[in-house]
């Protein structure tokens, strides 16, 4: 095996519940005969998804969702993979990863899975001509499903989505945390600063926010919160966080990273107050949530090491990670979320897609939820794979809980 089939096979051994997927889909081919066009970080835990969607019968295209994200070597093993077609690549220029996009669209496939919703853009706009083939979809990320919902609020948006973030398995392990250790760990293994005894600030205090904060105070940070949403920023004080606007929390954070999915969370007005070395980093999907054209443009750029490039401004210097990119894929040593947090995901979009292929045809265009019986399969597969069990409720109980008429 060379690198990227060793990743690839590391990371199998610990996703079990993919595992579990996968040999259902060898034996039934659900997707015997369509083509599913993706764009993805690609790695190793993706690298699995990918072989158990061809395992299933499909011939699967496959491009990256971040310009920085790609493990070539991983891009390489996967294209060797039987019915699989990569065309991912590590470093690409915008005109070389919409080349990339294209390349999936022109196998016309029948179903997308997206991290970000990039595919499913280009098909609403400059690909149009794809479009009467698709099904469905799937979308994995917050950011995309923000985007697709405002697509579906319009009108625009012309096929079903499964809106695999908002189920509770994603939500609760994937973005709290699959978002809080990796994203920590790849500013530890970037910078090889210290955590503990530092100002950390965390903007936004959604469920990847509330896992980084979790995990960094753990690490022994003096965590701050900042929030546009009062009830966010009051759970965020009532856990023992410290909440301030960031004009505030500029002045005294040593590590910022940013969570929202939203544009110029950190910016001008920011820049100008920061400590002398403050590390800014972002977890949000996409590179709009520090201002880094405004440093570009107005500060020194002094020094540029392997996912740190450093400014100097009004005599301090700046530093920023994967240039504002998704920080725990986008820098050298970014190895995206624990393999077992993925094995999660990645079921959850294994079976999505299946629901796609058998239900599409009675499913409107627009965003729609996972289906509870599959969010609970997949928590089942892995409670199984871990030896756990649980109780289960009386035919008594499940008749109390649908009652109204038993009182004290």
């Amino acid at each position: 095996m060379d690198s990227g089939d060793l990743k690839i096979e590391w990371a199998r051994q610990y996703m079990p519940v993919l595992g579990t997927i996968a040999e259902r889909f060898k034996k039934d081919k659900p997707f015997d005969g369509m083509t599913i066009g993706m764009a993805l970080h690609v790695e190793a835990k993706t690298a699995n998804l990918v072989k158990t969607l061809a395992a299933g019968g499909a011939k699967v295209f496959i491009t990256g969702c971040n310009p920085l994200s790609t493990q070539d070597d991983v891009a390489q093993a996967l294209d060797r993979v039987d019915g699989v077609t990569c065309y991912a690549k590590r470093g690409c220029s915008v005109d070389e990863y919409y080349k990339a996009m294209d390349a999936v669209l022109d196998a016309k496939p029948d179903i997308t899975i997206d991290d970000g919703m990039d595919l499913i853009h280009r098909m609403h706009t400059t690909r149009r001509d794809v479009l009467k083939k698709i099904i469905g979809g799937c979308e994995e990320t917050t950011t995309g499903i923000h985007r697709l919902r405002a697509m579906a609020d319009e009108g625009k948006l012309e096929f079903p989505v499964i809106a695999v973030n908002d189920t509770p398995m994603k939500r609760f392990f994937d973005n709290v945390h699959g978002t809080g250790e990796s994203a920590l760990t790849a500013i530890m293994a970037t910078t090889n600063n210290l955590i503990a005894g530092k100002w950390l600030v965390v903007a936004g205090f959604g469920y990847c926010g509330r896992g980084i904060a979790r995990k960094a105070s753990g690490l022994g940070a003096k965590v701050i919160v900042t929030e546009v949403d009062p009830r966010r920023a009051l759970e965020a004080y009532m856990e023992g966080y410290h909440v301030m606007p960031m004009t505030k929390a500029a002045e005294v954070g040593d590590i910022f990273i940013t969570t929202t999915g939203n544009k110029d969370i950190i910016r001008e007005e920011h820049f100008s107050l920061l400590k002398d070395g403050a590390i800014l980093s972002n977890a949000g999907h996409f590179n709009v949530e520090i201002d880094g054209a405004w440093l570009n443009a107005h500060a020194e750029k002094i020094t540029e090491r392997d996912g740190i490039h450093s400014y100097l401004l009004n005599g301090r210097t700046i530093h920023l990670l994967a240039e504002g990119r998704l920080v725990n894929l986008a820098v050298p040593k970014g190895m995206g979320h624990p393999i077992e947090v993925m094995d999660l995901s990645f079921a959850l979009q294994a079976l999505g897609t299946r629901f796609i292929a058998d239900h599409h045809a009675e499913l409107g265009p627009g965003v729609h939820e996972v289906p509870d019986s599959i969010d609970r399969e997949v928590a089942s597969i892995k409670l199984a794979s871990l030896g756990l069990g649980i109780d289960t409720l009386s035919a008594d109980q499940q008749q109390y809980m649908c009652s109204w008429d038993v009182g004290t």
